[in-house]
């Protein structure tokens, strides 16, 4: 991805930093500017995300900070390490579309003189556990050669106890991670879909093969791994093209040493949907039928959902029955039937996945 970068803006105040400098040095030949202010798009049709830009600057608010979760529905109690915005690949359905309106992909250079504050914050909670990931606001991995975020981290928090860190991505840049020397609760983790979809939807992410090469070459270096298809999109063909992953799992990887296994359906807010036809004019995924549900977000009707969570299910425990399986803002409703349980709500589906670490990670607290 970072051979996509052709420019790089220094805002004030970030040069000084001690990654400003380790960027500077891995990207010799790219032209450097100084800014005084970020600025932001000008109009919602003008749709520039200006992914060719790498944006070095201070982030000013909280780094480490709980998943939002989303009103009606059960929520993991994710804990979100806020390390940049805005992402190199292009998928169709990104809610970064929408959620953000400053362009460029915007990395975060204080962040490791942060870390120290971080750590407080989790060594003055010894009997919590604490699931990070950096996923959420930009693809862990894909700047990883640029940013060296997977050593940075691993390093960190592979000596907390009482810490699990995950880093999502849909690419195969893992080289950085093979050669560092910790694992300890670290989590790497694959968001997979269809073959189909991931070609036409995921532009500029690897293919489902490469992605599940990279997770096999993962286990094999000693690191825990995790998948989460999400978004599940329905289309002509859609389960045959799902079980097409689920027997490429089987062919790539020991599920024994799967810590989670997460599925949510394609869901968006309504703004979203004009930036989506606008910037992908052939894109097929808002072709479903949608409702505007409780959270103010369209999603596809119950009965396609269930239908849809049921074949995953099913599917998934005929390849092990010990996957860590469970919905991503979803109802409990929907994890009855579609599941045969539910944890009822956050706390339950925290207590859940907190029960998996432990078992899987071995952590301590």
């Amino acid at each position: 991805m970072e051979r996509l970068i052709r420019k790089i803006i220094i805002e004030e105040g970030a040069r000084h930093y001690g990654q400003s400098g380790r960027i500077l040095k891995r990207l010799p030949d790219i032209a450097v500017e100084e800014a005084d202010d970020d600025g932001s798009l000008q109009s919602e049709t003008q749709m520039d995300l200006d992914k060719e830009t790498l944006r070095l600057l201070r982030f000013k608010g909280e780094f480490l900070k709980p998943c939002p979760g989303t009103k009606g529905y059960i929520c993991c109690g994710y804990q979100i390490l806020n390390v940049g915005t805005n992402c190199p690949i292009d998928c169709s359905y990104c809610i970064l579309q929408a959620y953000f309106n400053k362009p460029s992909l915007r990395i975060f250079v204080n962040l490791e003189n942060e870390l120290e504050h971080i750590g407080k914050v989790i060594d003055s909670n010894p009997e919590r556990i604490f699931r990070i990931g950096t996923g959420e606001f930009t693809d862990s991995l894909a700047l990883d050669r640029v940013t060296g975020w997977s050593g940075l981290l691993a390093s960190f928090f592979s000596n907390k106890k009482n810490v699990v860190l995950e880093l999502k991505t849909k690419t195969d840049n893992i080289d950085g991670l093979l050669s560092s020397p910790y694992r300890e609760r670290i989590i790497v983790s694959w968001s997979l879909n269809s073959a189909d979809i991931s070609s036409r939807e995921e532009h500029g992410a690897v293919s489902i093969k490469k992605r599940l090469t990279a997770a096999k070459r993962c286990q094999e270096g000693g690191f825990n791994v995790a998948f989460h298809f999400d978004p599940l999109i329905h289309y002509r063909g859609w389960s045959e093209g799902y079980l097409e992953t689920i027997e490429l799992l089987d062919r790539y990887i020991d599920p024994r040493k799967v810590i989670w296994v997460s599925m949510g359906c394609l869901r968006y807010i309504p703004y979203l949907k004009s930036i989506i036809r606008k910037r992908h004019p052939g894109t097929h995924i808002l072709d479903g039928e949608f409702i505007n549900a409780e959270d103010g977000k369209m999603r596809y009707f119950k009965p396609v959902r269930l239908e849809m969570y049921s074949f995953m299910s099913r599917n998934l425990c005929k390849w092990h029955d010990d996957l860590g399986l469970y919905l991503c803002m979803e109802s409990s409703d929907i994890w009855m039937s579609s599941l045969g349980w539910s944890p009822e709500d956050t706390t339950g589906l925290s207590g859940y996945l907190d029960k998996r670490a432990l078992k899987i990670c071995k952590i301590s607290y």
